[in-house]
């Protein structure tokens, strides 16, 4: 005969407290485990304003040095061969808002528009915001805008962005003690900064700012494009930064800008009598910032689920009073802000990804602004749109095997017309393109001459038929950015 015991009271008392304890071992937190793995992971995306491929010690700036940058580096993945949208501000970062090269991209040239702002993006045009947004990102930019006015399609409220604070107009944001940012579509008058005010300085503002979206938004997904304004043009820093450089560079170059009239806060350089101080103090400001921001993740329990990218529209300006030769700031690379020289356009990138990319990896991985598009759709687990020129680099930073770009390609449609391809380890180079739009070509090998010294075009004819070739090829005629002869 069978005995069935049938439990008692007690026995499922026991019972029900081994299960448990069993599963809180076994599955410590399990129901925010799996909400932390379903949540995508936040993006940022830092835009410093022409810092140069040297400005950062972990590239090789030796007169100052940039530890919260460097540490982002050490803990992600440095990129030595990434290369700006294209040599200057808004075409830059229309290249990167749309996935697309000069040759594609709306806006080629920091053409200004009426009143304020610059040449708007169409409403066609659609951006890495409008990308993330639709895969259920908020979304946020805090810094500086240039690719349309409040009230034009180009806004960044009408591109995608949930919300906005800084400047709008890329001309206006030469100026660190403005008399107003915009916040979305309404002015914020800075009082302290009226006149000769200096009572705000923009980039603190702009900083506090983009802490405050952060925490907001914790508890959700977000994308925050940070296009700082340092270390563009007038050499501002707050004193106590000043302090610290204050007679460490001599001999100083003193500045003589604009301190009052039509121009006085309205775009024009203010003086600035110790600009070598005044630079360091700047680059070393936004590493501040970018240390404070991290501390901010770490803070809100964000920063093992946030990509952390770090990068420059373009290379330095030699504006302002700003002196890249001194600080070495293109290190070996040929040229300056609006060249299409490697200096020009070759720019640092860093990006942290915690659990995913390998810590301290250098690569020479050929990439590019509109490489960012795709990257952030492979990111958010969408497709990328269609009509892109990038290439996404996510399979890099998994440690997978990476696709290649054919060719890399830039416009610039100031002095007289520039334009540029990459291929491989060659690259052709055409100035004066209005003037005569089949040559003159110069041809280097990058990887024997990564300064561009040794002109190569009389020795390989026929190679640079081919690249010339390719780089008609790559542009699409644009009514508003035009080449004047016929390419």
């Amino acid at each position: 005969m069978i005995h069935i015991h049938k439990p008692s009271f007690i026995d499922n008392i026991r019972l029900a407290s081994i299960i448990f304890i069993s599963s809180v071992l076994l599955f410590p937190s399990c129901g925010t485990k799996r909400e932390e793995k379903k949540r995508k992971p936040n993006i940022i995306y830092i835009l410093a304003d022409d810092l140069g491929y040297g400005d950062l010690s972990i590239y090789g700036q030796q007169k100052f040095v940039t530890p919260h940058i460097d540490k982002l580096a050490m803990e992600g993945v440095r990129f030595t061969r990434h290369y700006a949208g294209t040599t200057v501000c808004a075409p830059s970062r229309s290249s990167l808002m749309t996935g697309q090269h000069t040759g594609h991209t709306p806006i080629r040239g920091n053409m200004g528009w009426q009143q304020e702002g610059q040449y708007p993006l169409p409403d066609s045009a659609f951006t890495v915001a409008e990308m993330l947004k639709g895969a259920g990102y908020v979304t946020g930019g805090f810094g500086k805008w240039g690719l349309g006015f409040v009230d034009t399609e180009g806004s960044p409220g009408n591109q995608g962005f949930d919300e906005f604070f800084g400047y709008n107009c890329q001309g206006l944001a030469h100026n660190y003690y403005p008399e107003y940012l915009w916040h979305n579509d309404e002015k914020v008058i800075l009082e302290g900064n009226a006149g000769e005010g200096r009572g705000v300085y923009a980039p603190e503002l702009i900083q506090e700012k983009a802490l405050e979206f952060m925490e907001r938004n914790k508890d959700t997904t977000f994308f925050l494009y940070y296009p700082s304004v340092i270390p563009h043009a007038e050499l501002f820093a707050p004193e106590e930064y000043m302090e610290k450089f204050r007679g460490k560079f001599l001999p100083e170059k003193p500045y003589r800008g604009v301190d009052e009239g039509e121009r006085f806060k309205k775009g024009g350089y203010g003086s600035q009598p110790e600009p070598h101080a005044a630079f360091a103090a700047m680059v070393t400001y936004l590493d501040d910032q970018v240390g404070e921001l991290m501390a901010r993740l770490k803070e809100l329990g964000l920063d093992n689920n946030t990509i952390v990218i770090f990068t420059s529209d373009n290379g330095p300006h030699k504006e302002g009073g700003a002196d890249p030769d001194y600080f070495d700031s293109n290190g070996i690379l040929r040229g300056y802000k609006r060249d299409l020289y490697e200096g020009g356009i070759r720019v640092p990138m860093i990006v942290r990804w915690p659990g995913v990319a390998k810590q301290g990896v250098v690569t020479d991985h050929i990439s590019a602004f509109w490489d960012v598009m795709p990257t952030f759709a492979d990111i958010a687990g969408i497709a990328p749109p269609n009509g892109i020129d990038g290439i996404s680099f996510v399979p890099l930073l998994m440690g997978n095997d990476q696709p290649q770009h054919d060719y890399l390609y830039w416009e610039f449609h100031e002095r007289g017309g520039r334009r540029a391809l990459r291929q491989g380890d060659w690259k052709i180079v055409q100035y004066d393109v209005d003037k005569d739009p089949q040559g003159a070509f110069e041809l280097y090998n990058l990887k024997n001459d990564p300064s561009e010294e040794h002109d190569l075009a009389a020795e390989n004819p026929e190679k640079v038929k081919e690249m010339h070739q390719l780089m008609n090829e790559a542009h699409t005629p644009n009514e508003v950015f035009p080449f004047k002869g016929k390419l």
